[in-house]
């Protein structure tokens, strides 16, 4: 496969400092910040005191400070909550999503491509974990293992005109931009939840499978939403959960979700054709129907039968 370019700036970007900058930001997201090692990233979420979603997110620990970045559609919800909450005396924030941008590159080989243009070996981007860090801090180069899509890749965050001659460069090499519908494919095939999608404000992190994605501590300190996130680990259940559905024509988004008695269960948020499995769905589904059960998939009069999968 071609390697794929993509800009992401359109992303919010903040930065946090401070001796209790750690400490500051965990009390707000759902993983476990003081415990995040330097060179190490991780999915977190930030929600509302009832359990609600309002941002997912991505922490970098850079040693120095936090690199944190979400979808462009929760930046100012997010931003709101932090300076309602962050004292900027204990810990100093800052939204750079103008200073540094961010640019994707994924496919095969990525790191051989990649590691040229910002003056990594590509040892040393092969050996990244998922959110592993890469810095080449006299350029202020920061390289990331990417886990948002189905194939492997990096993201890049430096200042806009830096980006703009990597890509470039690696264009030269061959790279390609990639379409929206592509980028698209490619989320749904790695199960990733988007806000405004599949996610909204009414949304679980564990109806959006944040907790099989990584993004929940259960055994850190408190948080904004804990006691609702807590409760339905421990005690109880979520009553739906996204899933793939799997048929054999292609699904779309707003199909109602029938059981085999006729019973409307869920609800198609996204779907796609993917290469390798076909038509793809994601779907919000109630939690009584269980993965490998068949469904049907109806929009107007029109009904297609469809497998369910976890996402997992």
């Amino acid at each position: 496969m071609t390697a794929i370019l993509t800009d992401r700036s359109a992303r919010l970007r903040m930065t946090f400092s401070g001796e209790k900058a750690r400490e500051s930001l965990g009390g707000l997201v759902t993983n476990d910040v003081t415990g995040l090692m330097e060179g190490h990233g991780q999915r977190a979420a930030a929600l509302t005191a009832k359990g609600r979603i309002i941002a997912v997110l991505r922490i970098f620990n850079r040693g120095s400070d936090l690199l944190v970045d979400s979808e462009a559609e929760t930046a100012d919800a997010f931003v709101a909550m932090i300076r309602k909450y962050v004292n900027p005396r204990l810990a100093r924030y800052d939204v750079v999503s103008d200073a540094v941008g961010c640019l994707g590159l994924y496919g095969a080989h990525t790191a051989q491509s990649l590691a040229g243009q910002v003056g990594a070996t590509a040892a040393d981007l092969e050996a990244l974990p998922p959110f592993g860090i890469w810095r080449r801090d006299d350029e202020g180069i920061d390289v990331v293992r990417s886990a948002d899509l189905s194939i492997p890749g990096f993201d890049v965050f430096a200042a806009p005109d830096r980006l703009a001659a990597i890509a470039d460069a690696l264009r030269a090499r061959g790279a390609r931009d990639a379409t929206a519908e592509e980028l698209e494919r490619l989320r749904i095939e790695a199960g990733l939840p988007r806000f405004g999608v599949e996610i909204d404000g009414d949304t679980l992190p564990q109806e959006a499978n944040l907790d099989v994605l990584g993004a929940i501590s259960f055994t850190k300190g408190c948080y904004t939403g804990q006691e609702v996130v807590a409760r339905i680990h421990f005690r109880g259940h979520v009553n739906r959960h996204l899933r793939w559905l799997h048929s054999q024509e292609p699904l779309a988004p707003g199909a109602a979700v029938l059981d085999a008695e006729s019973r409307e269960v869920g609800e198609v948020r996204s779907a796609t054709v993917s290469p390798q499995r076909g038509p793809l769905a994601i779907a919000m589904i109630r939690r009584e129907v269980a993965p490998g059960s068949t469904v049907r998939a109806r929009l107007g009069a029109r009904e297609l039968p469809a497998t369910v999968e976890a996402i997992i």
